[in-house]
């Protein structure tokens, strides 16, 4: 076994009995290539990822490819779940020598860790050509290569900065972004008109947020059709439960079948938000089957998330294939489903549409059930009854199958998406198991990933918590405590969010940037500092950390929270070209708007006036309230023994108390 042996990622582990003398990434490994002045291959991945085990099987385990390796050549495997500041340096690097990136991601580094080439996916004999090429290169013309790390590390030095300010934010500038935003949307299966698709849930909250303040029935439309084509697709598992990561194709129908935690945290609160809009029943579905899959396969006894599911199992042959526990042939669902094979057939697309590959079919619809139901002369009750029975029939008939492998490690910045993700389905639907575990979820990662020292770890496994935190767990879970605090009014966990706002203030903040580090003062210092400022599959911590210290500002009426804040906004205006990609940075930019509110509920009826509220949907609308006297700034001198009262409040000023709930839902144009 090679040295990952002694590691304890899933993705690592996988790796530990390769011929290739893998090593973990550690400052003896990186001192190791120095002093004996050889290249670095950097190989990233992570355990779900399907073209990742590809590279493995036919690279990796491979004798002839192992002889080139380590020969020549420093190996270091990265999980990029476990580093992601590795990750995004190199993937920098990569995306700017070659255009695109992805993963597995590969990167030839000089001794001094600068990259020199890079790509993804790679076949064999490509790979050892390739490598042969740069050690030979390195030998014979050192100077060449070394000029060209330097101007590449340029490169990624100027990629997270920002050139321009703006003095103020003119809610104007939007109407003209979305118009461009718009000739991208597709319009017959939502989402974008490219494949593969990837579920961008911050820019259909922001879309859900903006169409719905400003009257905008066509952007509605769109994200109501996106949301519904999604959950119809392959890519939401209707009978587990539990979305993949992205469709290969343009109707979300066939996946890459790795489930993985971030993506489905994020989904709950973007149907959450919907279906408090829209009291969509199939929405209220995916709510539920979403979080009933989480909590039977990745919540812990000590209340904490496991991170993913592979897109690889084991086949009745016993070889590991992609989609393989997901897939069925028509002859298994016509001896699960008998009887009502036709209906069923009908339902879910046992027919051309819905056909993969090799004789199996992907489940997916692409008619309503009342469209399927009308036309079949059945009401829309018994064919929900039955959808329901098939979906059991089908459940435990694949419960027999192997699984997809587990990846069992903890993620800090993840557990704190999910755990939004609970709170918000507990909002939306008031049901209390949600709440709960999100409750048990925080107290976890308060008692056992936040250490006495004030920092967070990044990841935890077999008890034992490790990595001091990066930026996207502290911003992330303050997002998911000042949640909390809107669906609980326990102050503590304000508190909470306060003292790791103040942590991240100390640790992680660039004065001269006016933007906050990836990584902690505390670490090992990188090739280059990364400032993560664009929203992806997940948001920039940048951009959650801006929308934070707004909350907290408004909570603990802290003006230099305020002003870090708009300083942050305001930087990256300018910036916006293509709003997909800073789709949560407009979310915190409307925080500085005539949107924004706040409602504070001070009496002992408070906690059932904020249960009634949270059912509703009133995007920019901070809630905060008590049932005693309370400290909290935002609070001071609003409680009275006597009545329950309600005051809203924008910009740092508050209407007349009033304490009739239905005139402040008159107030709010509800």
């Amino acid at each position: 076994m090679n040295e990952l042996n002694l590691e304890s990622s899933p993705y690592l582990l996988q790796h530990a009995n390769n011929p290739v003398h893998w090593k973990a990434w550690n400052s003896t490994t990186l001192a190791y290539a120095k002093e004996n002045q050889k290249l670095i291959l950097i190989s990233i991945g992570y355990s779900a990822c399907h073209w990742c085990h590809v590279m493995e099987h036919e690279s990796f385990e491979s004798e002839e490819v192992a002889n080139t390796m380590n020969q020549h050549f420093v190996n270091i495997k990265v999980d990029r779940e476990e580093r992601p500041d590795i990750d995004a340096i190199y993937m920098k690097a990569v995306q700017l020598m070659t255009g695109r990136g992805g993963w597995p991601l590969n990167v030839v580094c000089l001794p001094d860790g600068k990259p020199v080439w890079g790509g993804t996916y790679f076949r064999k004999k490509d790979w050892i050509i390739t490598l042969e090429q740069l050690q030979e290169l390195f030998y014979s013309n050192p100077e060449k290569m070394i000029e060209y790390a330097d101007k590449l590390h340029e490169g990624i030095e100027m990629l997270s900065l920002t050139n321009e300010k703006s003095t103020d934010f003119d809610i104007a500038i939007i109407e003209p972004l979305i118009e461009k935003w718009q000739k991208s949307f597709d319009w017959e299966y939502g989402g974008y008109t490219r494949a593969p698709k990837f579920m961008m849930p911050t820019n259909y909250q922001f879309l859900l947020h903006y169409g719905h303040l400003t009257k905008n029935k066509k952007l509605i439309s769109y994200v109501n059709l996106t949301l519904t084509k999604m959950a119809y697709g392959g890519l939401f598992d209707t009978i587990g439960g539990g979305f993949s990561r992205y469709s290969v194709d343009v109707k979300w129908h066939i996946p890459h079948f790795e489930k993985m935690a971030y993506d489905n945290g994020q989904l709950l609160s973007l149907y959450a938000n919907a279906y408090k809009l829209t009291k969509n029943v199939l929405y209220k579905e995916i709510i539920e089957k979403t979080a009933n899959f989480i909590e039977k396969e990745w919540l812990t006894e000590e209340g904490a998330f496991f991170s993913a599911l592979d897109a690889d199992s084991l086949t009745a042959e016993n070889h590991l294939e992609e989609g393989a526990f997901y897939v069925w042939t028509k002859e298994e669902l016509k001896n699960i489903i008998q009887d009502d094979f036709e209906l069923f057939s009908e339902t879910f697309n046992i027919n051309e549409f819905g056909h993969w590959e090799h004789e199996n079919y992907v489940l997916i619809q692409n008619k309503s059930l009342e469209e399927i139901s009308e036309k079949n002369n059945l009401s829309i009750d018994e064919l929900q009854l039955k959808k329901k029975k098939w979906e059991q029939l089908l459940y435990e008939k694949r419960e027999k199958r192997p699984k997809p492998r587990l990846d069992d490690k903890c993620i800090t910045s993840w557990n704190a998406i999910l755990l939004k993700g609970f709170v918000d389905s507990h909002k939306a639907l008031g049901e209390q198991k949600f709440l709960n575990i999100a409750i048990k979820n925080a107290y976890f990662i308060v008692n056992k990933i936040w250490t006495p020292e004030g920092n967070l770890t990044h990841t935890y496994k077999n008890n034992k918590p490790s990595i001091n935190g990066f930026l996207e767990d502290y911003a992330f879970l303050i997002d998911s405590f000042i949640s909390l605090y809107e669906a609980t009014f326990d102050e503590n966990w304000l508190l909470h969010s306060k003292n790791l706002t103040n942590y991240c203030l100390d640790h992680f903040y660039d004065e001269k940037k006016q933007l906050f580090r990836f990584t902690s003062d505390l670490d090992e210092a990188l090739i280059a500092t990364h400032f993560e400022i664009e929203d992806n599959v997940i948001p920039a911590s940048n951009s959650v950390m801006a929308s934070n210290l707004f909350k907290l500002s408004i909570y603990f009426e802290n003006l230099h929270y305020e002003e870090i804040s708009k300083k942050m906004v305001l930087q990256m205006i300018p910036s916006i070209d293509y709003p997909s990609a800073f789709s949560n940075w407009l979310i915190c930019a409307l925080h500085f708007s005539d949107y924004q509110k706040e409602l504070a509920i001070c009496g002992n009826k408070c906690l059932v006036h904020l249960q009634e509220i949270n059912k509703k949907y009133i995007p920019f609308l901070l809630l905060s309230g008590c049932e005693e006297k309370s400290d909290l700034p935002f609070l001071k001198n609003r409680f009275n023994n006597n009545e329950t009262l309600f005051y809203i409040c924008q910009n740092k000023t508050c209407l007349v108390p009033k304490t009739d709930i239905l005139e402040i839902y008159k107030d709010l144009n509800l």
